[in-house]
């Protein structure tokens, strides 16, 4: 932290943002420092659980020493080449993630919404050179709530007014059937010229909205029945949040898939982001067997950042993390003790009427229309009480805490969270 930063207070580095900066943002009014492990500090020293971490990027925890070592020593050799060159570092990332989730080839991006709009072009190209969908006449099925990114494309197909009103005209080949629902899915399957299902596994913007338990692998059933490519945008739900490796894992308990899980729902095309990289550098990451991967030819799609060699060594690091201190197992067990313990809180107050989630993904539903100030102000009140939560969609607030956290912190985050409750006052 610079001198000029440390002369500055929360309320003047906040006044800076609100002068300097878009307002594409509604934070919380909290400026924070300093993180390690499950806790952030403000610019006046104060301590906080974080109980979002980054939108589940920081899976690892804040400045895992092991991801931050890579990058640094990777920072101090060689960080960038583009990829007009062979690099030492991507190959051996490439074979590292590939063999990790079980595909034969990755094409490496920088963001979350990169890779979904990466997985859409090869989506539609394959289904022009594979399938035999006539050029331009593609569709993809997507789900109502969806929450993809932002890009142009992305709300082109988003049901959310704030991401698509006054941003079109919109990118056309898209059909949006409800979420969870085999029928509408089977139905749409049947529409002329269908190429992919592009679905969140667990749809963490939308408000942790968890399907019925064997909609992924009747999802992917139905798309092999049709030849149609299953996508899974598992950006947020990845990297060991929901308590396995995947949330297409279903409720597989290894810590890397096991396709002899009949709850597997083995994805032709998946996204990967956040968690990917710890939160430490923006790495994404898209997967597919060769079949579909080569369609892609010299020229056709790239980034001057994707795959550079800082992004390859933190990805390798991040992922051994993820194995070596079994952050899968641990998001399951957590979560099971934290929704029995918020379920408890429910049954005595008339303040939160649902919780609901999976692994270290969890959301509470306030007992307020979406429109109401009330979730919002009890982020403000669990922020006081020394805990970063946020609300989305009006009435549902999201706890998503870095998954190295321990069961005694967890109750200690129970308690700030119970206190809050029940001192709360609309």
């Amino acid at each position: 932290m610079n001198a000029t930063t440390t002369a500055l207070s929360s309320e003047q580095l906040m006044q800076l943002e609100d002068k300097y900066g878009a307002h594409n943002y509604h934070p919380l009014p909290v400026v924070l420092a300093k993180g390690d492990g499950v806790y952030v500090w403000d610019v006046e020293g104060k301590r906080y659980y974080d109980f979002l971490s980054a939108y589940s990027a920081v899976n690892q925890g804040h400045c895992h020493p092991a991801i931050i070592g890579a990058m640094i020593e990777q920072a101090q050799t060689l960080t960038l080449t583009s990829r007009a060159f062979f690099n030492d570092t991507l190959g051996v990332y490439e074979k590292y993630v590939t063999e990790y989730f079980g595909f034969d080839k990755v094409l490496p991006m920088n963001t979350g919404a990169e890779a979904v709009e990466t997985a859409i072009k090869l989506c539609r190209k394959w289904a022009y050179e594979k399938k035999g969908i006539n050029e331009n006449d593609a569709k993809i099925i997507v789900c109502d709530g969806n929450f993809h990114g932002r890009t142009t494309t992305i709300i082109s197909f988003s049901n959310d007014p704030d991401a698509n009103k006054n941003f079109g005209p919109f990118t056309p080949g898209f059909i949006r059937i409800p979420y969870d629902d085999i029928e509408a899915l089977e139905k749409a399957l049947q529409t002329e010229n269908v190429a992919g299902f592009l679905v969140e596994p667990i749809q963490g913007e939308a408000g942790v909205y968890v399907p019925q338990e064997d909609f992924l692998a009747n999802a992917r059933a139905l798309c092999t029945k049709y030849n149609t490519l299953f996508i899974a945008d598992e950006v947020q739900t990845g990297i060991a949040r929901t308590g396995s490796l995947l949330a297409v894992c279903g409720n597989c308990t290894c810590e890397n898939k096991c396709e002899k899980q009949a709850s597997y729902a083995q994805p032709d095309i998946l996204i990967l982001g956040k968690a990917l990289s710890g939160g430490v550098y923006p790495v994404s990451a898209v997967l597919a067997n060769d079949e579909i991967m080569m369609v892609i030819k010299p020229g056709q799609h790239g980034s001057t950042f994707g795959g550079n060699p800082i992004a390859a060594k933190v990805a390798v690091a991040a992922l051994d993390v993820v194995t070596n201190e079994q952050l899968a197992l641990n998001a399951r067990r957590l979560g099971e003790i934290f929704r029995k313990e918020m379920q408890r809180i429910i049954d005595t107050t008339d303040l939160v009427v649902k919780v609901r989630g999976k692994g270290l993904l969890n959301a509470i539903i306030v007992n307020d229309t979406p429109d109401s100030a009330t979730a919002w102000n009890l982020c403000v009140q669990l922020k006081e009480n020394g805990l970063l939560a946020k609300p989305t969609h009006g009435n549902i607030i999201r706890f998503a805490p870095p998954l190295v956290m321990n069961e005694e912190q967890l109750m200690e985050c129970v308690a700030i969270i119970e206190k809050t409750i029940r001192a709360f006052k609309k």
